[in-house]
């Protein structure tokens, strides 16, 4: 099975499905009719609502790719270390139940739950989404405010790696959803998780997302010789700020512990690959005329010498 291992929702809640969508600053005003505009959701939004837009392009644009299904990913509130939510620091949400009832829908949906391990509820939550069909957990630990180091979340890493379910975690910077301790950007942070027995996939290779962000790839190919469990993916290193992560990927030593992941509805492209060049020229431009952004995300990977079976190893880890 070919599928795309990191693709977010994302949904208003006009609909009925519990997601939310931050509105209330002057910028989130300006910038929400180009990101409606780059998913190709403007005018379709408007009659249908963002939540039914999004979902009816989602999968149009799954049927129209060479994938056979995504990873669709909740996105929970962060919260602090006390279970106290902290909703006022998000940008958008989106409840596992949407997430799971669209798996249910269509056949190219995998889901993935998202709970913060500080929830009063967060290990009721986890087994009721795993009997539910949830396949991943993903956090974003520098975003959710997660330090997964720490102990008081030992029990929820152990019951994670008893269900089976691998941890999709961010690393490295993020600028798309508010940062609340960029030390969490940190891949070493997962040790935990992967001492207590939990795959992890290690988003975006850790690497840099903007200017001034650490690059914690180095790190990450360290640990990756010390645990066979620690896995990484290259959603949005087709954009024009994570480029360089790429070749570090690319080495064969780390090519078979990389899975596909575009990050949709992130913007991808060959100009930063281009630029940086690890994508020659003739493929820049054809990537050029693929409009569907997932199938141009595919071809872009392939093209800068991802292997076929980075396409199919989230199936392989998650059957």
């Amino acid at each position: 099975m070919r599928t795309d291992g990191h693709v977010h929702f994302v949904g208003d809640g006009s609909n009925g499905s519990g997601c939310w969508l931050r509105r209330n600053s002057l910028f989130d005003q300006l910038i929400e009719p180009f990101i409606k505009a780059q998913t190709g959701i403007l005018k379709s939004s408007i009659k249908l609502g963002v939540d039914q837009a999004y979902e009816q392009m989602l999968i149009s644009l799954i049927k129209k790719s060479s994938l056979d299904a995504v990873l669709l990913l909740s996105m929970d509130y962060p919260y602090d270390r006390d279970g106290k939510c902290l909703k006022q620091k998000a940008k958008f949400y989106v409840p596992n139940d949407h997430v799971l009832n669209l798996s249910q829908k269509y056949s190219q949906i995998i889901p993935a739950c998202s709970i913060h391990p500080a929830r009063k509820d967060a290990i009721e939550e986890l087994e009721r989404c795993a009997d539910q069909g949830a396949k991943v957990l993903k956090l974003l630990p520098n975003c959710h405010n997660v330090d997964c180091m720490d102990s008081h979340y030992r029990s929820f890493w152990s019951k994670l790696a008893e269900i089976g379910l691998p941890f999709l975690a961010h690393t490295g910077g993020e600028f798309s959803v508010p940062v609340l301790n960029k030390e969490y950007a940190d891949p070493r942070i997962l040790r935990l998780p992967l001492e207590c027995g939990v795959t992890v996939i290690a988003a975006h290779g850790a690497g840099k997302s903007g200017i001034w962000d650490s690059d914690y790839t180095s790190e990450l190919l360290k640990m990756m010789e010390h645990y066979p469990r620690l896995f990484t993916d290259n959603s949005a290193l087709a954009s024009p700020n994570r480029w360089r992560t790429i070749k570090h990927l690319l080495m064969p030593e780390v090519q078979n512990r990389v899975i596909h992941g575009s990050d949709y509805p992130i913007p991808t492209g060959g100009f930063g690959p281009w630029i940086g060049r690890v994508l020659g020229w003739t493929d820049y431009q054809e990537s050029r005329l693929i409009k569907n952004p997932l199938e141009r995300d595919v071809f872009i990977k392939k093209a800068v010498g991802f292997q076929d079976n980075t396409f199919s190893r989230l199936a392989d880890i998650i059957n």
